[in-house]
């Protein structure tokens, strides 16, 4: 049984989405891929612990504070290969970016592989359930273009410049 709830951000409203007990989604209005990852019907419930907890994270963080993403129960729900991606995406520091061809080049050391696709990385950022608190749009093209962003890329740019994050090569 999956829950919602809606939080309104300043870059628009936001549904949250439980087991019950972790954040299995975080979806910006219009997102490709909204909901995706749960295949059932969710019950609309505002009283739940982590839906207080994550509408907090999301109050402090847009507030300009910088809450740690082990703060919250997160249960994002995909294979193996987006597990280790996400888990990546989990290391960026607050108001840093880093490219999919990095993560690409990490995953395959990991792996004892001599390359990574970096399209395949960037297809598994693409499809992060946990917008914002998984973040995702930390993640740039190899010049440092702001190539795709499944919540816009007008949004990804919002939540870098949230960050104090210089954009040198802006592409929208």
């Amino acid at each position: 049984m999956y829950y919602k709830t809606t939080y309104n951000s300043p870059i628009g409203q936001i549904t949250l989405c439980s087991d019950a007990k972790n954040l299995v989604g975080l979806w910006l209005e219009g997102q490709k891929y909204f909901a995706d990852t749960v295949k059932s019907e969710m019950l609309e419930d505002n009283e739940l612990q982590v839906f207080k907890d994550a509408k907090n994270w999301l109050d402090r963080y847009f507030s300009g504070e910088k809450p740690g993403i082990n703060e919250l129960s997160l249960a994002p729900i995909g294979n193996e290969f987006r597990q280790e991606v996400w888990k990546i995406l989990c290391e960026i520091p607050y108001g840093e970016v880093i490219t999919y061809g990095d993560i690409a080049k990490r995953i395959a050391k990991k792996r004892g592989l001599a390359s990574m696709s970096a399209q395949a990385v960037g297809g598994a950022v693409g499809h992060n359930p946990i917008s914002i608190i998984i973040p995702c749009h930390r993640v740039v093209g190899s010049n440092g273009s702001l190539t795709g962003y499944a919540g816009g890329i007008e949004t990804k740019v919002k939540l870098l410049q949230h960050e104090n994050v210089i954009i040198h090569h802006q592409k929208v």
